[in-house]
This record gives C-alpha cells, sequence and structure tokens, in this order.
C-alpha cells in the first residue's frame, strides 16, 4: 500500500509544504475543473519581476481523452507510462520577454516556477498531488499547440490522487514511491560571508 509520504523538516515548516511529494502512482480518477482552478488560482497570485506574471499553462483534463491523449503524446515515452493514470495534465509555458517593452525577461523560468510551486501546495492542500517533469518534447508541445515564437514551453505537470494500492502496469513504479524522501541540510547550500562559508552556525 502507497502511503502519504510527510517529510521530517528540521525547522518549523507549514504541513503542506512537508506534505508535498511527487508520486509516479495516481489512481486514475479525475480531478474536477473547480479544484484544477483552484490550484492554477494559486498560481495566479504569485510574484513576478516587474509583476509581468510570465506564466502560462495548457490543461488537459481526463475526462476529456482527445486532450488528454494529445498531451499525453507530449511527454517522453518513459513519462507516458506512468502519467496516463494522472487526474489532469498540465504545461507550463513561460514569455521570454516583457510585455511593456518587449526586452528579455532574464527570470521569466524562475517566475513560472513560483507559480508551480504555490499550485503544487495549493494542490496538496486539497489532497491532490503533482508530479512535474521536465522531459518533453518542446517541438511537439508547439505543433500541438501552436505556441507562438517568444514562448517557451518549460515542463509538463500530473496532477491527481495517489493510487493506495497500485493499478494494472503500475508495478514497476511503485518501488519509487516507496523510497524516503531526503534533503540536503540547510548548511550544505546556504552559505553567509562568502561562498562555501555556512550560514548555519555550528553549536
Amino acid at each position: 500500500m502507497t502511503e502519504i509520504k510527510i517529510g521530517k523538516p528540521d525547522h518549523e515548516i507549514f504541513t503542506a509544504i512537508s506534505e508535498r511529494w511527487s508520486p509516479y502512482c495516481f489512481d486514475g480518477r479525475a480531478v474536477s475543473q473547480e479544484l484544477l482552478l483552484q490550484c492554477l488560482e494559486a498560481a495566479r497570485w504569485s510574484a513576478s519581476s516587474y509583476n509581468e506574471q510570465p506564466w502560462y499553462f495548457i490543461v488537459a483534463e481526463r475526462a476529456k481523452a482527445d486532450q488528454f491523449e494529445t498531451m499525453l503524446g507530449c511527454l517522453m515515452e518513459a513519462n507516458q507510462a506512468w502519467a496516463k493514470y494522472s487526474g489532469a495534465l498540465l504545461l507550463a509555458v513561460s514569455k521570454e520577454t516583457f510585455t511593456h517593452n518587449g526586452t528579455p525577461n532574464r527570470v521569466h523560468g524562475y517566475d513560472l516556477g513560483q507559480a508551480v510551486s504555490q499550485l503544487s501546495v495549493q494542490a496538496t492542500l486539497l489532497g491532490l498531488h503533482v508530479h512535474q517533469m521536465a522531459g518533453i518534447n518542446p517541438s511537439r508541445v508547439r505543433q500541438e499547440y501552436g505556441l507562438p515564437d517568444g514562448f517557451i514551453p518549460q515542463t509538463a505537470i500530473a496532477i491527481g490522487y495517489v493510487a493506495r494500492e497500485p493499478l494494472a502496469g503500475q508495478e514497476s513504479f511503485a518501488g519509487r514511491d516507496k523510497q524516503p524522501r531526503v534533503r540536503k541540510p540547510i548548511s550544505e547550500f546556504v552559505y553567509s560571508g562568502k561562498w562555501g562559508s555556512s550560514f548555519v552556525t555550528k553549536k
């Protein structure tokens, strides 16, 4: 049986963050449009440089089989094998220039990432889970959805309900979901004064 994995933080954080993880085994139930809209609303209110809001999402609901299959076909084959059980698929796209003056936006991908992070936490609060994927076929995304120039397909997002028992065809992924959640300690990536000098005071 797949357990909902809860991280063990070193410092107190909101439970929606410690309970967020990226499952491979979804149970195949569709996610309602209302729940998807709540997740997208969380993304909408993310911070961005100059309030550009350079994020865009293409949604494929499981209940709309043709749209779901089209988006599934934009994923790399290894991701298709497990993402086909998700309750919805999204493609995350960012605009690489500022709208107000047309100059390059160096942080368009960063801002999209912030929006997706908020989407993921909101999903966790709703009893859903999100699994993001770099493994997409950008040229196929452009072909299928007609992305204009200057809009960059960045990642795909599977969202849905965790399968408490692996479904047929998920057996090879179930072991991944049982792996413990681990993170580097803050002392290894937060510095002070100079690079490599840990911010964490040793006691």
